[in-house]
């Protein structure tokens, strides 16, 4: 299981040219499912990202969560995070999970996400999406387990 952290001034998601999802100021996270990932990472990914201290705080030092400010989370699944670089030039996605396992995946890991009182939205699992967003730094954190 991976995921990438933005933080962000604001983010969406448009599919169709049309606009699915958008959040203002916090997180845009996205989110893949790789072979032999469970359920039982979840719950460590869902507290990592309620509790990371990427938010600064009056003196301008990163010391709140998103938690801590009450911002919007935005969760895209992305399967491409799986990839495999190293060989050739056409990345390999033999790491992913299948569609049908990843999507239960990542369907528990927003509902776990829901269960806070935070604003959470999302994409649509394997839609052709534009996701656009601006960056707030730029601050971006990788997440791996």
């Amino acid at each position: 299981m991976k995921a990438v952290i933005q933080r962000v001034k604001s983010a969406s998601v448009t599919i169709d040219n049309k606009v699915h999802s958008s959040i203002g100021a916090g997180m845009l996270v996205l989110f893949c499912v790789e072979k032999g990932d469970t359920t039982d990472k979840l719950d460590w990914f869902a507290d990592k990202i309620f509790s990371l201290r990427i938010f600064e705080d009056e003196n301008g030092k990163m010391n709140k969560s998103v938690l801590d400010t009450g911002r919007e989370i935005l969760v895209v699944s992305q399967f491409t995070l799986a990839a495999d670089c190293k060989k050739g030039t056409r990345p390999s996605f033999d790491n992913a999970e299948k569609p049908e396992i990843a999507k239960n995946i990542y369907e528990k890991f927003v509902e776990k996400l829901k269960s806070s009182n935070l604003h959470i939205k999302t994409g649509v699992f394997a839609a052709m999406m534009d996701v656009s967003l601006i960056n707030d730094g730029p601050v971006t954190f990788i997440l791996n387990k």
